[in-house]
C-alpha cells in the first residue's frame, strides 16, 4: 500500500513465528525511544499499544519519504539490538509492517479502541489503564505528551465519551 501524507494508518507487525519481541520492560522502552528518534518527526500518533509479541500505531503521515525510511530503519536498528542481547540470529519480524489506511471517522474512534483494549482482551490486565506500554493513560492523564490528546477526545465528543467507549461490557 502506498502511504499518504496527511493520511492515518494503522501500523502493526508481529514477532516471525508469532514469538515474542519484548522479552522484559527495557525492550518495550527502547523500542518507544527508537520510535521516538526514527519515526515520530515525521508522523502525529494517536494511539499506540505495545504487547509481547506485536505493536500498534494509529499515525498520522506528516512526511511520507521521512517515516517510510525511518520505520524501516527503526525496526531493523531493534532487531540488531534484540538479537544482540538476547544472543539470536535472524528476523524478528513477521515481515514487512503492516498499514491499513483509515479513512472515516468512525473507523478512527473503532481502530483506537481496539489498540487500546488490546491489552485487557489478551488477559495481560483487569484495567486498561494497568497496562504501561499503551497511550490509553495518557489521555486520562493531565501530563503533556506527545499523543495527539484534544484531537483524539474529541472525536469521542470528549475525555467521559472517550472512557465509555473504551470499556468492554463485562467490566
Amino acid at each position: 500500500m502506498k502511504i499518504e501524507e496527511g493520511c492515518c494508518y494503522h501500523i502493526y507487525n508481529r514477532g516471525n513465528n508469532k514469538g515474542k519481541i519484548f522479552f522484559e520492560d527495557e525492550n518495550y522502552i527502547f523500542f518507544l525511544k527508537q520510535f521516538k528518534n526514527y519515526v515520530l518527526p515525521s508522523v502525529d500518533v494517536l494511539a499506540y499499544c505495545l504487547m509481547p509479541n506485536h505493536f500498534h500505531f494509529f499515525i498520522r503521515i506528516k512526511d511520507r519519504l521521512n517515516f517510510e525510511k525511518g520505520i524501516k530503519n527503526m525496526l531493523i536498528s531493534y532487531t540488531k539490538a534484540i538479537n544482540q542481547s538476547y544472543n539470536r540470529v535472524g528476523g524478528l519480524w513477521q515481515g514487512r509492517y503492516k498499514s491499513k489506511k483509515v479513512d472515516s471517522e468512525t473507523y478512527y474512534t473503532r481502530i483506537i479502541t481496539y489498540i487500546h483494549q488490546n491489552p485487557l482482551t489478551s488477559g495481560l490486565v483487569k484495567k486498561m489503564e494497568d497496562y504501561k506500554y499503551s497511550s490509553f493513560s495518557s489521555y486520562l492523564s493531565d501530563e503533556p505528551s506527545s499523543i495527539c490528546k484534544s484531537e483524539v477526545l474529541e472525536l469521542f465528543g470528549g475525555l467521559a465519551g472517550f472512557i465509555t467507549d473504551h470499556r468492554i461490557n463485562d467490566q
